[in-house]
């Protein structure tokens, strides 16, 4: 980040999926932006290091235990963040999980579980933290992490994972024309091959997938902070509704 960072002071972010990968690293850009952060996640015994990381460096953060498969847990972290930060302005849903499994093997147990994290948790969320917004009369901002496979799957083992993401697009764009007259903004990001633990366990299954890319690499978490700090900055104010791809030219359109 540089000069043109935006200022997020007063802003309190809700970040999931927070222990790892782009998760984790979402939480640390909008705290070094000045946002106030809960970094929520299953594995709350990675978020100590998190909040202490930004702690160190001078930001805001508690750590707040979530499953997004659970809709009370949901309302009570969002809760907690509000009681202990101030009411959640900038949403960022960004836990998920893989399929990496062929449709016709998945069995029903699986499919929820797929379903509940990448769809319905993302869902709950977004409405948990508008009611709040709408209540306060307050702008906001949501921004939904998907997939370049939302718009196209290369391979087999990717199918529900796909689904799911195509289904938070629409979702992304449903809930923005909902919102819209209500200043809460709703707009997604949709990276292509970007390291991260998913992408690592991805490598170690199918293999280095880079020398298909044409630019032979992929992408680093970095490389997503000027994209989601744009779709949190008031810079932003007439986009809504969008689902941004980056994915440095690894995939046709």
């Amino acid at each position: 980040m540089n000069a043109s960072t935006p200022d997020l002071t007063g802003q309190v972010a809700l970040v999931t999926g927070a222990s790892s990968g782009l998760g984790r690293h979402f939480a640390k850009t909008l705290a070094a932006a000045g946002a106030s952060v809960a970094a929520c996640s299953r594995r709350t015994d990675r978020l100590a290091s998190l909040v202490a990381e930004i702690e160190d460096a001078g930001g805001r953060a508690i750590a707040v235990p979530l499953d997004v498969r659970d809709a009370d847990a949901i309302a009570a972290a969002v809760e907690t963040a509000q009681e202990e930060l101030g009411l959640v302005t900038i949403l960022v849903n960004n836990a998920g999980v893989p399929d990496a499994q062929l449709a016709h093997k998945m069995d029903a147990d699986f499919v929820d579980t797929v379903i509940a994290t990448n769809l319905r948790g993302p869902w709950l969320l977004a409405t948990e933290v508008a009611r709040r917004l709408l209540a306060a009369k307050a702008p906001g901002r949501i921004v939904n992490v998907s997939s370049m496979a939302g718009f196209y799957t290369a391979g087999s083992g990717a199918a529900l994972y796909a689904t799911t993401k195509a289904a938070l697009n629409r979702m992304t764009e449903a809930l923005a024309v909902e919102w819209a007259s209500r200043h809460i903004n709703v707009n997604a990001i949709a990276p292509g091959t970007f390291r991260s633990e998913m992408t690592d366990a991805m490598f170690e299954r199918v293999g280095d997938l880079t020398e298909t890319f044409p630019r032979k690499r992929v992408g680093d978490a970095s490389q997503l902070e000027s994209t989601l700090l744009y779709l949190c900055d008031p810079a932003s104010d007439c986009v809504t509704g969008t689902v941004i791809k980056v994915d440095d030219g690894q995939l046709p359109r």
